[in-house]
């Protein structure tokens, strides 16, 4: 028998003005993200967001933020790892079309430089991770195109 671990992740899909979405890219990551991390001990997921957010990309205001679904989506590793993956939207007032922040958690990720920028959301876009998976979900005007992506495993 396999012993699988089982992670939870706080996941952010942040919009702003007229939808456009957050990402970022930065060392160790394949292609496109979103602000997103592991809850820690005693942490709600919903505290995580805010958290996390913080951490990776120095924005300190969310506003409105609602959950949006929740999944599992496995990593094939050896053991395979699955992650609980609470996605939520929030709103924020954010003038700076890019900038890059320097990570402030005590993870893995401590130090490293992320690059930020505004896009806007497409369902027929593809994020590392199937980050995009709910992109879809967003409120109206805020993702355009067709085809959602049904796989949740790497």
């Amino acid at each position: 028998m396999i012993d699988v671990t089982y992670v939870q992740k706080a996941c952010a899909y942040i919009t702003r003005g007229s939808g456009e979405l957050l990402v970022f890219e930065g060392p160790g990551h394949d292609g496109l993200q979103i602000p997103k991390g592991t809850l820690e001990a005693g942490e709600s997921p919903a505290e995580a967001l805010f958290r996390e957010v913080l951490e990776e990309s120095g924005l300190g205001t969310l506003n409105g933020a609602t959950k949006l679904t929740t999944d599992v989506w496995t990593r094939r590793e050896s053991p395979p790892k699955r992650y609980v993956r609470h996605f939520f939207h929030a709103t924020v007032h954010e003038p700076r079309d890019s900038w890059t922040h320097t990570v402030t958690d005590g993870g893995e990720e401590h130090g490293a430089e992320f690059e930020f920028r505004w896009i806007q959301p497409s369902t027929n876009r593809e994020f590392a991770l199937d980050l995009d998976d709910y992109v879809h979900l967003l409120p109206t005007g805020s993702a355009t195109g067709e085809g959602d992506i049904a796989s949740i495993s790497d």
